[in-house]
């Protein structure tokens, strides 16, 4: 993947948002004013990433980090959406990752962790966008905002730089009850069907293997991981942003039977029905 750096680029400006940590049932904890800066210097042979953080009625911290080559366990897509975190999942260590996705002059992005007991213990929200834009953010996440019929398309490149596979996706989210949710995933030849129990803003899928929560958030923002991680289990962790009432994007960062990360994945989805 040649252009791996390339698609790093696309990530360079002035991002001011916010770092916001959330509970593991999605409650507002704490909210922590940002910018992040990266610029390219060397004719963008290098970058220079600056995260200052302001917290509220204290001095400013700065972070600076360069680079001049991308860690194994970082992918980017080409419009510039990544994700990097752990490589290999294991009991008793911690465990997390990145992920970010942008659209034009917004980029929403989420950190999670997991901790040495192997269960779901962070969640941070960042919310940003491009020094000047006016681009408002969205609202929470419903339920209702993701019913209906979505057709996708999704791209998956992997760690060892193999050639990316591109699929097609059919999702049909069915609101059954107050209390209840069916969600039906098509692509290729595969169709996964599952049962998500509705609780406030999260929708529980105690029925999957292993079971699985997601998080409704700000910003029109999803996060779908396990609550807890155990051996021999593949599982993917997930985050979701709905830009537009019918315009959805997902990055999945899956992971095999022994722990390992397989994959990396981006849909990009457009609501046909409701």
């Amino acid at each position: 993947m040649t252009s791996q750096w390339e698609y790093l680029l696309k990530n360079l400006g002035e991002w001011q948002g916010s770092f916001t940590r959330f509970s593991l049932q999605g409650e507002f904890i704490e909210d922590t004013p940002t910018i992040v800066s990266l610029e390219g210097r060397e004719n963008n042979t290098k970058v220079r990433q600056v995260v200052r953080r302001l917290p509220p009625n204290l001095p400013p911290k700065d972070l600076v980090l360069e680079y001049t080559s991308l860690s194994r366990s970082l992918l980017f897509f080409e419009n510039g959406a990544f994700s990097q975190g752990s490589m290999q999942w294991g009991p008793f260590s911690e465990f997390g990752a990145e992920f970010g996705l942008i659209e034009g002059d917004r980029r929403l992005r989420l950190v999670a962790f997991y901790n040495s007991d192997s269960k779901f213990d962070k969640l941070t929200l960042i919310r940003e966008k491009l020094a000047g834009s006016t681009t408002p953010e969205r609202p929470l996440l419903t339920v209702e905002q993701l019913v209906g019929e979505w057709h996708g398309e999704a791209v998956t490149i992997y760690p060892d730089w193999r050639s990316p596979d591109t699929y097609l996706t059919h999702l049909q989210v069915t609101h059954l009850d107050n209390n209840r949710l069916e969600q039906k995933l098509t692509f290729g030849d595969r169709t996964i069907t599952s049962l998500a129990m509705i609780k406030g803003s999260i929708l529980h899928f105690n029925q999957s293997d292993p079971p699985v929560q997601i998080l409704l958030l700000p910003d029109g923002a999803s996060y779908n991981c396990p609550l807890e991680i155990k051996p021999r289990q593949r599982f993917l962790l997930e985050m979701g942003w709905l830009i537009s009432p019918t315009r959805r994007q997902r990055i999945i960062r899956s992971y095999g039977g022994q722990g390992e990360w397989s994959s990396l994945t981006l849909v990009t989805e457009k609501k046909v029905t409701q």
